[in-house]
């Protein structure tokens, strides 16, 4: 091993190489500093490699795969549609490659020096760089944390064997004949569709009284409507309690308003949200990093430690929902602090997507919440089911959902659930950031036929004058 006793000036440290710190390091390069990026693991981080990417990778063939098997309604029939798992875990591995490798032709365009390896802080301003190779002293001006997360793992469900947590249910090497999911959330949800539409038989084990809590409820139905047809049962109100495996199955038990149940399966996935990476041996006692009691680091409205000026956290380590593009923002922010620049995290159009089927998107504030929040609104929702396109395609579940302030017309929020919910809120979110109302929404000419009249339509119908629905 090559050990550096002297420390390395340089101008800032990256821990973290997803989608948070490799965002960062390249914007940090780009304003002239020079830049250190330091990851264990791959990059491209959980997103690019065990998240975002090779789930909708998997999510997609599903789609594919279903879609061959009902096209009856085209007037297109294919007989013996059949599954080669195999080569669909060999695509996804293909987009993940491509991506990441991506990653790396962008660090290494833009003159960022690669460590792989681990990071441990000696101090306020100086860290430790090592791996099986080699040990270095990195002295920073700055340094941006973005360690991400990891899956919560469960005492009475410990990951291994036929208990899986998202990673592992990634990368099955068979679609399994039946699953258990417990925790309906953004993962649960996504990955036992998914596996659903392959032909496994899915159970979903939620706590509360419905998956993808925290969603508009109408949206959330309309999703577990999707889940039924694909003969998905959605246990609500549910507490998980225990699950003994064997080496063909895993039994778990429950229960149901105080009545114990069990049912056994040939997996179970694990999905009861994330963990911030901030224990272990990272050393931020010593960097005098001060972490909330749920292990956050605490930041101020530039992402800057609150304890350590020199140091600035971003991503899944910091409040907030754990989104990769969420992480990404917060990194360009940083990196243009510490070059001086103005800039601050503004989260008011920051959009969350759920990749169900129908898609879920959200942006910007709910009726509900605005209400809360003392704003007088007003609201209205058009269907999917009249709107051109989405008839020609065959997917007219759904809708768009505008709130807007009352008094003004300008847009505080949007909810979108339907085929390519995730694309279309993109509008909204601009609606939403640049403080849009209602009639520059609706003055703005919408492609026919396009998915995307639908929002115009929504801000029409809000304004009080829809042309394709009967206003009451």
């Amino acid at each position: 091993m090559v050990v550096g006793d002297a420390s390395i000036d340089i101008d800032t440290l990256v821990v973290g190489a997803g989608p948070g710190g490799y965002v960062a390091a390249i914007r940090a390069a780009q304003l002239g500093q020079k830049v250190i990026i330091a990851d264990k693991s791959e990059l491209g981080g959980v997103c690019l490699n065990r998240g975002c990417i090779p789930s909708k990778a998997l999510i997609a063939a599903a789609h594919s795969y279903e879609n061959a098997k009902h096209g009856d309604v085209f007037g297109v029939t294919a007989e013996n549609v059949t599954v080669d798992f195999a080569k669909t875990q060999e695509f996804k591995n293909g987009v993940v490659k491509q991506m990441t490798q991506g990653v790396t032709g962008l660090l290494k365009g833009n003159k960022i020096e690669v460590f792989k390896g681990e990071i441990m802080f000696i101090n306020d301003s100086e860290a430790r760089a090592f791996n099986e190779h080699e040990s270095l002293r990195y002295r920073f001006k700055h340094c941006i944390l973005a360690t991400g997360s990891r899956p919560i793992e469960l005492k009475p469900f410990p990951f291994g064997g036929r208990i899986l947590s998202s990673t592992e249910a990634l990368n099955l090497e068979e679609i399994p004949g039946s699953l258990v999911v417990i925790g309906g959330g953004v993962i649960g949800a996504e990955l036992g569709q998914m596996y659903s539409k392959f032909g496994t038989k899915v159970t979903i084990i939620e706590g509360t009284d419905a998956i993808l809590p925290g969603l508009d409820k109408d949206m959330t139905r309309l999703v577990a409507k999707g889940m039924e047809k694909t003969g998905i049962e959605i246990v609500t109100n549910a507490m998980a309690e225990s699950a003994e495996q064997t080496d063909k199955s895993v039994k778990v038990k429950y229960s149901v308003n105080g009545e114990s149940k069990e049912i056994t399966a040939d997996y179970l996935l694990v999905t009861v949200g994330r963990r911030p990476n901030t224990d272990g041996d990272l050393g931020l006692d010593l960097a005098n990093i001060e972490l909330t009691d749920r292990g956050m680091v605490k930041v101020d409205h530039q992402g800057r430690s609150v304890s350590n000026p020199k140091v600035f956290a971003i991503g899944d380590i910091v409040p907030g929902l754990a989104l990769a593009h969420k992480a990404s923002y917060e990194g360009k922010v940083a990196a243009e602090v510490i070059s001086g620049l103005p800039s601050v995290i503004d989260y008011k159009g920051m959009p969350a997507v759920v990749f169900s089927d129908p898609e879920c998107a959200s942006v910007g504030l709910t009726e509900k919440e605005a209400k809360e929040k003392g704003i007088k609104v007003k609201a209205g929702k058009f269907p999917f089911a009249a709107n051109g396109r989405a008839t020609s395609v065959n997917a007219t579940e759904g809708f768009v959902k505008i709130v807007a302030n009352a008094d003004n017309e300008v847009v505080i929020g949007a909810q979108i659930v339907g085929i390519e919910a995730s694309n279309l809120i993109a509008e909204l979110g601009l609606a939403v950031e640049m403080g849009a109302t209602l009639e520059d929404v609706s003055l703005t000419v919408h492609a026919h036929p396009t998915l995307g009249e639908i929002v115009m339509e929504t801000a029409e119908l809000v304004e009080g004058h829809p042309i394709h629905m009967i206003s009451r």
